[in-house]
Parts: structure tokens; sequence; C-alpha cells
């Protein structure tokens, strides 16, 4: 699949090959999204708690007898019907991990990355390059490659375009990713991917 290449004002400076095993694979819509959910059980703390009858402070007596008071029969104020009672049917401590093999989960990035080549979704740049590291100058970059669009922008590694990174940090529809950190959540959220022909390699490395 050739795509052409353009530079940070979004002209067209070169063309490239895109591998068709990565951004023209089969679409598995089922596998996108029983990865999506996984990475989103996959991030549950599941930390909620609630006290159950047994774990409630006091109550160790019956409130009063059983009979002749003309109330119903009661064994511990702090049962579920009781103010400041125990809690019946609400959450506890629990694991939401989800386990998926690796070649389903990259199989589901492919999916992804497949979609979004086929909606022209996919943004190749010759090079991720600022003058400064300044948040106004990668805005109006962002607006000539992908408009109005959010953006996912990859990076092939922690030390290449430095001032990219630092410049995109304040832009709220728009987030730099280390290419082999790529994941399913991310490529659905945003709009537009943008690659820079360095990145190509990385993700073909990690998906081929």
């Amino acid at each position: 699949m050739k795509i052409d290449v353009k530079n940070m004002k979004g002209e067209v400076v070169s063309e490239v090959e895109l591998p068709d095993a990565i951004f023209g694979a089969p679409i598995y819509l089922d596998l996108m999204h029983q990865a999506y959910v996984r990475q989103m059980a996959n991030a549950r703390l599941g930390t909620h708690e609630t006290k159950v009858r047994h774990e409630v402070a006091g109550g160790g007596r019956k409130p009063y007898k059983q009979k002749g008071t003309g109330r119903a029969r009661q064994g511990s104020i702090r049962a579920a019907q009781w103010k400041g009672g125990g809690r019946v049917h609400t959450p506890h401590n629990r694991d939401y991990t989800q386990d998926m093999p690796k070649k389903m989960r990259r199989a589901a990035l492919r999916s992804a990355l497949s979609v979004k080549a086929g909606d022209s979704e996919i943004i190749v740049v010759d090079e991720l390059k600022l003058d400064e590291p300044k948040t106004k100058l990668m805005v109006k970059a962002l607006s000539s490659l992908v408009g109005g669009d959010s953006a996912l922008i990859l990076i092939p590694n922690k030390d290449s375009s430095p001032d990219v990174i630092r410049a995109t940090n304040n832009i709220p529809d728009a987030k730099i990713l280390l290419a082999n950190y790529l994941n399913i959540r991310d490529l659905l959220r945003f709009d537009k991917v943008i690659l820079p022909v360095a990145a190509i390699e990385t993700i073909s490395a990690y998906l081929g």
C-alpha cells in the first residue's frame, strides 16, 4: 500500500510503501472489540469495597426481646435494614484481569491499523521536527496535517523529537506514544494516526 509522505506543513514531499501484512490485513471486528474490552478491564483497580454485616462495628447484642414488643423480631442493629448496618449485594475487592493470547492482541492491532489505513486516517510524515518546543507551533502543524481531528502521534523511540513531545503535552486532542507501545484503546480513541517514516520499521518489527 503506497501512501503520501508529508512534511510538518502538510505538503506532500514523497511516497512510501506501507507493509500490507500490517496496514492491509484482514479486519476482525470481534477481535478488536475483545482486545479493547480486555485493555479497559485490565486498567481497573478493583479496589472498591463495602462492609457486610459481620464487618460493621457494634450490634453485639439483641436490641430488644423476641416477643411482646409488637415490633418485628431483630437480632442485631447492624443488619442491612438498620441505619449504619452492613450492606448486601454491593461491590467488593475483585480482579478484573482478562487474558488474551499475544497473537490475538497483535492481530487486533493489525485490524485496527488496516481500518485506519482504509479510511485514509493514517498520516505519514517525513520527520517530526519543530523550530522551537512551542505548543502553538505544534497546534499549527496538527492543523495542517489533520485539520480539527484528534491525533495519535507515534514516535520510534524516547530520544526522537524531544521538541515535539514537549510541545504536544498541553494539547488535549493529541497524544505522543512510543510505536512499540501501540494499543487498541488509543488507536480507536483518536481520529488520525500520525506516523513518522522512522516509526514504520518499529511497527513492522513489533507487528510483522
